[in-house]
């Protein structure tokens, strides 16, 4: 493993799969962690099969990654939806979302957290969405999407004299798995979606893991507790999706 090491959550596939790629290609290390191994093959990469969801499965996980590689970067991009609208949304919805896009990047941080303030160095990015802005069918995924923002900001501040800096990258509508979860794969219900975008085209997980690539470097130590939406102009105006 390189010197420099990163954990990303969701690596398996889509906007994570992009994500350990473009960091393997920038010299990083990369752990993959997600519940099914990511299929890419290169010498700098391991994959940890974990669920996200489960707290206590993910403390063990990231802890024995840490004792393992010098971690010093946390890229927590994994996600799910549960869409529904308010009179159907359950707690047990809140909860599982709690869990996985809360909970998750905060032992993870934890873990890492040492060897960052050893090496005087860190990079947190949190991988939100255009709808922690407000989406209808998305009251459990908004309000934990939203938290990220919440905990970056508390972490910039906390950590940034370590030389740890925490950042938010808030993709619009991207072509992944979740996307065709409510959006249908025939070209016209994307060329339909595409239309309502201020860009006129649907995003692709190059766009998102780009962003995370800046937030990432270690050149980039000037920019902390910050949130870029890689939407493709939908946070400034207004979409269905």
């Amino acid at each position: 493993m390189p010197e420099r090491v990163a954990i990303v959550t969701g690596g398996s596939a889509g906007i994570g799969a992009s994500i350990c790629r473009h960091l393997l290609d920038a010299g990083w290390g990369v752990v993959s962690m997600s519940r099914r191994a990511t299929e890419i093959d290169h010498p700098a990469l391991c994959s940890v099969e974990v669920d996200l969801g489960d707290v206590a499965a993910t403390r063990a996980a990231a802890l024995e990654v840490c004792a393992r590689f010098p971690v010093t970067g946390i890229v927590h991009n994994a996600g799910a939806m549960r869409p529904a609208l308010l009179a159907d949304v359950t707690v047990e919805d809140l909860e599982a979302l709690t869990a996985l896009h809360l909970s998750a990047p905060l032992v993870l941080v934890q873990a890492a957290l040492p060897e960052m303030r050893r090496r005087r160095f860190g990079r947190i990015v949190l991988v939100s969405s255009r709808a922690a802005l407000g989406l209808a069918t998305r009251t459990a995924y908004s309000a934990t999407k939203s938290g990220m923002f919440g905990l970056a900001r508390t972490w910039a501040l906390e950590l940034g004299r370590d030389g740890i800096t925490a950042n938010v990258v808030a993709p619009g509508p991207v072509v992944t798995d979740m996307f065709h979860e409510v959006i249908p794969r025939e070209q016209a219900a994307l060329e339909a979606t595409a239309a309502k975008i201020p860009v006129g085209r649907v995003g692709l997980p190059d766009d998102v893991a780009r962003a995370v690539l800046f937030f990432a470097s270690p050149d980039n130590g000037f920019v902390t507790g910050q949130s870029l939406y890689v939407c493709g102009g939908t946070s400034v105006g207004s979409i269905t999706y």
